[in-house]
C-alpha cells in the first residue's frame, strides 16, 4: 500500500509551489490574440483582385470568428451537431473532475467506476464508450485516445486537463468529417488552450472530503513571442473508506510567436497522479449489510499514471491559401490494479489483476488548403497528411495486494498508421453549399516478444472513408443540412494477432483490424429568434460485426453487429447580456443485429441525457454562477433488458463574488438533493468470501459505484 498522505502537508506543498510560480509573475500582459476562420467554416463570397483579368486571383473576406455557444454558427457549421464552448461557458460550471468538461458536448455523459486518477468512462449516441473508444478526444490536435491499451481500446484519460486553460472545445458529432479517423465514429472534440492570457491568477480550493488543489496560471511577453504556463496540485480523499489518496501533479508551458501571416508555437506538458481505487462494489454486499454504499471489497486496487509531452506547430495563411504542420511526441506510464470480480477465479488470493502500459507515441500532421474556384462558384479544398506510431509494453499480470504472482500475458506492440485525406468545400449559391471528403486509413499492427511465441505477428489492413455533407440555406437565419459518411475504429494490435488464448492455450480467431461504421444525420440549425441558438439532429450509425479483444482477460471476444440512432436538440438562450439559459435533450437506441438468442439490447447504452442550467455574471456589482441539472437515464444491463439501471439525477451550483479586478471568492456545491444514485452499474458475476455458493460464472449481480453524496468547494482567487 501506498504511505498515506496528510491533508495538512499537502496544504503547505500546493501553497509552496504556488509561491515559486507567482514569483516569475508580471503585472503586464497582452490582449488575446483575435481567432482568425479555420478552414472548415464558413466560405465568404470573394471579391476579385484588382490585378489584370490575365492573372486573376480569388481572395476570401477575413471572417473572426468567437468561440461561444452563443454565437450563430449558421452559415458556418458543416452540420447540425457540430458546435464550440468557450471559457465563458466553461468557468460558470460547476466541475468535479476534468473529464467534465466533454459534458459541454451536448449529450455526452462522463462517470466514473474507480479511482479519481483513471481515465472516465464516457457515454453519448447509444454507446457505452468505455474509456474512451469511439469518441475522438484531441488536445491542440495531438490525439488522447490511446491504441491497444492494457485496460481498453481507446483509452482517453483526461485528468492532465486544466480547465482555466481551455479557450475553446470543438465538437463534432458524427462520422461526416475527412479531418477525423480513427476512434471518431460516435464524434471528436479538440480542445484547445490558450496561446495567451490577460492576466497572471493564483487560485486555493478546499472542500468536502479533503480535497484541495493549487493553480497558477498566467503569460508573459517573451522575446518576439508569449510564454504561457499554468501549473496546479490537486489532492481528494472522497467519501470512501478507503480513501482515494489521489495526488496529482499537472503543468503546462506555451510559447508561441505571431508574425502577420505567419506564426509558430512549442507546447510541454507534464502530469504525474497516484491513487487508491475505489472500484464499483456489488449490490448484495451493501444489501446484506457486508459494506456500506461508500465500502469495499479489495482495498488493496489502486494506480499511477504519468504522461508527458512535447508539441510544436507552425502555420501560415493569406489570401490564396493556408497551412499548417505539426509534430508531437509522446510519453505515458500507467500501473492499474483493479479486481472486479472478487474470489470467482481465485477463492484464495482473490481476483486482482494488474495492467501496465508504457509507451511512446510520435506523430505528424499536415495540410495546406487552397482558395479557388469551380468555375463561378467559391470553393476551397485541403490536401491532408497524418502520421502516427505507437511504441508499447503493456501486460495482464495476476497480482495480489499489487505484487504479481503470474503473467498472463506481456507483449511488445507496435501500431503504425498513415492517413491521406481530401476536403472540398463549395458554395454553388448563396442558399447551397457542399463538403466533400475521402480519408484512406493504412495500418500497420506488429506484436512481438509475446510470453505466447504463437501470439506473435504482423499485419496490415487500409480502409477508405468517404464523406458528404449539403448545407441549404439560410432562410430567416435557419440552415438544414444533410450527412452522411464511412468511418471506422481499429481494433486492439494484440487481438488482431492473438491466436492462442493466453489463459487456456485454446486456438481462437484473430479479431478483424478495423471495423467499418456507417453514419448519416439530418438537422436543423436556427438563430431566428433573437438570442436564442438551437439544433436539431436526427441520426443513424451502425458498426459492422467484429471481434473485440478484452484487455481485461487478455483474449478476444466475439460482438455482434450493431445499428443505433436518435434524436438531440441543444439550445442555447441569451435573453440579456448577463444571463443564459442552456437545455440539451438526447434520446438514443442501440440494438444488436440480427437477433441473437441472448437479446438484441447492448448493455450499458446510454438512452436518455438531460443536462440543463443556468448562468448569471456582474449582477448586484459582482456576483455570478448558477445551477445545473443532469439527467442520466435508465439503460439496460443485460442483452434481454431484464436487468436495468435506474436514472442518475445530479444538481449542482455554483455562486462567486468578484470583489474587484483583482480578488474572487467562489462556492460550489455538489448533489445538492441529496439523492442516493449510482454513478454507474454493471450486471455480471462476481463471488464474496460471505457468499454461500460460487457457481461456475459467479453469482449474477448489480455491480454499481455511487455517486459522491451532498458536497462542496470554496476557492479564493486574485489576479494581477
Amino acid at each position: 500500500m501506498r504511505k498515506q498522505n496528510h491533508p495538512f502537508k499537502l496544504t503547505l506543498l500546493s501553497l509552496a509551489i504556488l509561491a515559486s510560480f507567482s514569483a516569475y509573475a508580471h503585472a503586464e500582459y497582452t490582449e488575446s490574440e483575435t481567432q482568425v476562420a479555420e478552414s472548415d467554416k464558413k466560405i465568404k463570397k470573394s471579391k476579385e483582385s484588382t490585378k489584370s483579368k490575365e492573372d486573376k486571383t480569388v481572395e476570401f473576406e477575413d471572417m473572426i470568428v468567437t468561440t461561444e455557444r452563443a454565437d450563430s454558427l449558421v452559415g458556418i457549421a458543416g452540420s447540425a451537431s457540430q458546435g464550440n464552448v468557450g471559457q465563458e461557458q466553461l468557468k460558470y460550471r460547476p466541475v468535479t473532475r476534468p473529464s467534465e468538461i466533454l459534458e459541454t458536448v451536448p449529450g455526452l455523459i462522463s462517470s466514473q467506476h474507480s479511482g479519481e486518477g483513471k481515465a472516465a468512462q464516457y457515454y453519448l449516441r447509444g454507446f457505452n464508450l468505455d474509456h474512451g473508444t469511439d469518441f475522438l478526444t484531441q488536445i491542440d490536435g495531438v490525439p488522447v485516445n490511446l491504441t491497444s491499451h492494457s485496460h481498453g481500446q481507446g483509452w482517453m484519460d483526461t485528468n492532465f486537463l486544466i480547465p482555466e486553460m481551455i479557450k475553446t472545445i470543438n465538437y463534432q458529432k458524427g462520422n461526416y468529417y475527412a479531418e477525423n479517423g480513427d476512434f471518431s465514429s460516435a464524434g471528436a472534440a479538440n480542445i484547445q488552450y490558450f496561446g495567451d492570457l490577460p492576466e497572471h491568477t493564483v487560485k486555493f480550493t478546499g472542500g468536502s472530503f479533503d480535497y484541495y488543489r493549487g493553480l497558477v496560471m498566467g503569460s508573459q511577453k517573451l522575446g518576439d513571442g508569449n510564454l504561457v504556463y499554468a501549473g496546479e496540485t490537486v489532492h481528494n480523499g472522497g467519501p470512501w473508506q478507503v480513501s482515494n489518496e489521489y495526488l496529482k501533479f499537472n503543468g503546462v508551458l506555451k510559447y508561441s510567436e505571431e508574425h502577420g501571416d505567419h506564426g509558430w508555437s512549442i507546447t510541454g506538458m507534464a502530469m504525474s497522479a497516484d491513487w487508491n481505487s475505489t472500484d464499483q462494489i456489488p449490490k448484495r454486499a451493501v444489501t446484506n449489510g457486508t459494506i456500506d454504499r461508500f465500502g469495499n471489497i479489495d482495498s488493496t486496487d489502486g494506480g499511477r499514471s504519468d504522461r508527458y509531452s512535447v508539441t510544436s506547430e507552425w502555420h501560415r495563411q493569406d489570401k490564396n491559401s493556408k497551412s499548417q504542420v505539426m509534430a508531437y511526441g509522446l510519453y505515458t506510464s500507467l500501473d492499474l490494479f483493479s479486481n472486479f470480480t472478487y474470489f470467482m477465479d481465485d477463492p484464495i488470493n482473490g481476483d486482482q489483476f494488474g495492467q501496465p502500459d508504457e509507451r511512446f507515441v510520435t506523430g505528424a500532421k499536415a495540410s495546406h488548403t487552397i482558395y479557388h474556384k469551380i468555375g463561378q462558384f467559391d470553393s476551397e479544398s485541403t490536401f491532408g497528411l497524418q502520421f502516427r506510431n505507437d511504441n508499447i509494453n503493456n501486460a495482464l499480470l495476476k497480482t495480489k495486494a499489487q505484487q504479481v504472482l503470474d503473467v498472463t500475458r506481456k507483449d511488445n506492440i507496435w501500431v503504425s498508421s498513415l492517413s491521406p485525406y481530401f476536403d472540398n468545400k463549395t458554395m454553388w449559391t448563396n442558399w447551397l453549399r457542399t463538403d466533400v471528403g475521402l480519408r484512406f486509413d493504412g495500418y500497420r499492427f506488429n506484436v512481438s516478444k509475446s510470453n505466447q511465441a504463437a501470439n506473435d505477428g504482423t499485419v496490415y489492413d487500409g480502409m477508405v472513408s468517404p464523406k458528404a455533407g449539403i448545407v441549404f440555406g439560410p432562410w430567416a437565419e435557419t440552415e438544414f443540412y444533410l450527412n452522411g459518411g464511412l468511418g471506422f475504429h481499429s481494433n486492439d494490435g494484440r487481438g488482431v494477432n492473438t491466436k492462442v488464448d493466453p489463459k487456456t492455450g485454446d486456438k481462437v480467431d484473430p479479431a478483424v483490424p478495423l471495423s467499418r461504421t456507417y453514419g448519416a444525420e439530418v438537422g436543423m440549425r436556427s438563430n431566428w429568434i433573437k438570442g436564442l441558438n438551437s439544433t436539431l439532429a436526427i441520426w443513424w450509425l451502425d458498426i459492422d460485426s467484429e471481434l473485440l479483444f478484452v484487455g481485461d482477460a487478455g483474449t478476444t471476444e466475439a460482438s455482434h453487429p450493431s445499428r443505433r440512432y436518435g434524436i438531440e436538440s441543444a439550445n442555447y438562450y441569451s435573453p440579456t447580456d448577463w444571463l443564459t439559459f442552456d437545455a440539451d435533450l438526447s434520446f438514443s437506441k442501440a440494438r444488436f443485429q440480427g437477433h441473437p438468442a441472448e437479446g438484441s439490447y447492448i448493455p450499458g447504452s446510454v438512452e436518455t441525457v438531460i443536462a440543463s442550467g443556468a448562468t448569471f455574471h456582474d449582477v448586484f456589482g459582482g456576483f455570478y454562477g448558477g445551477p445545473r441539472l443532469r439527467y442520466f437515464g435508465p439503460r439496460a444491463l443485460i442483452e434481454d433488458n431484464s436487468v436495468r439501471s435506474k436514472e442518475t439525477v445530479m444538481l449542482s451550483a455554483m455562486t462567486g463574488y468578484e470583489f474587484n479586478k483583482h480578488w474572487k471568492l467562489q462556492a460550489e456545491v455538489f448533489n445538492l438533493l441529496g439523492r442516493k444514485d449510482s454513478g454507474i452499474d454493471y450486471y455480471y458475476g462476481s463471488c464474496l468470501k460471505t457468499d454461500t455458493t460460487c457457481p461456475d460464472g459467479g453469482n449474477q449481480d448489480i455491480h454499481f459505484h455511487p455517486v459522491e453524496p451532498l458536497s462542496f468547494r470554496m476557492t479564493l482567487s486574485t489576479s494581477f
